[in-house]
Order: C-alpha cells, then structure tokens, then sequence
C-alpha cells in the first residue's frame, strides 16, 4: 500500500484508472473539464499495474478503478467522486489541493 499511497501524493490530483474503463474516462474528463491536470495512472499499461491494483484492493478499493487521490488523500471511486460534485464540494476540494485556481 505504500506504493500507492506514495504515489498519490505526487501531484494535487492524482488518478488510478484503467483505459477500458469508461467510468474511469468520465472521472477523468470532469476533473480535467475543471482546468485540473491529473497525473494518470492506467493500471492496464503498466508493468506493475497488478501489484498497483492489489494495493488499491488492500486499501478497500472495489472495483479497484477509477481510484481518485485529491490533496494526497484517496477521495474514492466515480461514486464518491461524482456525490462530491453534485453536492458543489468537488471544485472546492479541487481549489484547497491548489489543483486549479479559479
């Protein structure tokens, strides 16, 4: 888990996806829609892609994807994500990880 919990404290976003995931795709163009530039993950594409998502699954991720970090702390899936942003707190969460400016 160290790993990954490393990992997600490189950048202000950080996301752990898969690129035949079409939530993971979803996630991703909202935070981008917003001027964030997350540093991406695509578990599929990396050769220790599967350790990657055993740790995310370790820390209770399931599915494992998408697994999204904001301000080094793992804010969830699409789920939890999208609550976020339907209750108008993801842009906030966004501005307090400096992840945009405006």
């Amino acid at each position: 888990m160290a790993t990954v919990m490393s990992l997600g404290a490189e950048k202000p976003v950080v996301i752990f996806s898969k690129s035949s995931c079409c939530m993971c795709h979803s996630i991703k163009t909202l935070i981008s829609g917003f001027g964030a530039n997350p540093k991406v993950y695509e578990l599929d594409q990396l050769p220790n892609g599967q350790q990657l998502e055993a740790e995310l699954q370790g820390l209770g991720r399931w599915p494992s994807v998408p697994a999204v970090f904001i301000g080094e702390e793992l804010i969830g899936g699409s789920n939890e994500v999208m609550s976020l942003h339907v209750k108008g707190k993801l842009v906030q969460l966004l501005r307090n990880a400096k992840a945009i400016w405006l």
